[in-house]
């Protein structure tokens, strides 16, 4: 499979990573929540060649996550504001910060501290349990299979053919989509 077509895997993380998974587009997000709208604020922020970061704000608008706001007409010029899709986006941001500070920086001190408004408090993230709001600890959590890939494992057992392993489903029942919508075509 090519990295082009990562989005027609059956797996949240492949399709998240086919919008998400080129080094700039996080930082451009990154910079967006910490207030920067204007190309040139992008620009001068991340140091990517203006080509490249006009692809990128491109893709972000195109996907949802940013949105294009005028903020002048003459000339007309636009600015990049986080739409609920972008903002969706939080805590895949915090969690990444968390674990560079945890593992990245060496003996250097994280460069950013975060404060919870509501509480008065420095904190961290951390995921927990929608039921039990007990924290997530990767030994505690486990998959199963959703809808679409129990549904493909079930038609290869009716058929009477061996099942794939479950790292191998997403590619495959993605390919197997690929090829159904082709024949309807």
């Amino acid at each position: 499979m090519k990295w082009d077509d990562i989005d027609q895997q059956v797996c949240s993380v492949a399709r998240s990573l086919s919008v998400l998974g080129e080094r700039w587009t996080l930082l451009i997000i990154r910079d967006a929540f910490k207030g920067t709208r204007r190309f040139e604020g992008f620009h001068r922020s991340l140091g990517v060649t203006r080509h490249r970061l006009a692809e990128r704000l491109a893709k972000l608008v195109d996907e949802g996550i940013l949105t294009k706001v005028a903020y002048s007409q003459q000339p007309e010029r636009f600015e990049y504001r986080l739409t609920r899709k972008g903002l969706a986006l939080y805590p895949v941001l915090m969690s990444l910060s968390h674990w560079g500070d945890q593992w990245m920086s060496g003996a250097e001190p994280a460069p950013l501290a975060y404060w919870h408004s509501r509480c008065a408090h420095s904190t961290e993230p951390q995921l927990s349990c929608s039921h039990c709001n007990e924290p997530l600890r990767p030994e505690e959590v486990s998959t199963k299979l959703g809808p679409a890939l129990s549904a493909y494992v079930d038609a290869c057992i009716e058929r009477g053919e061996p099942v794939p392993a479950d790292a191998e489903l997403p590619r495959l029942v993605g390919e197997k989509q690929a090829k159904e919508k082709d024949q309807i075509i």
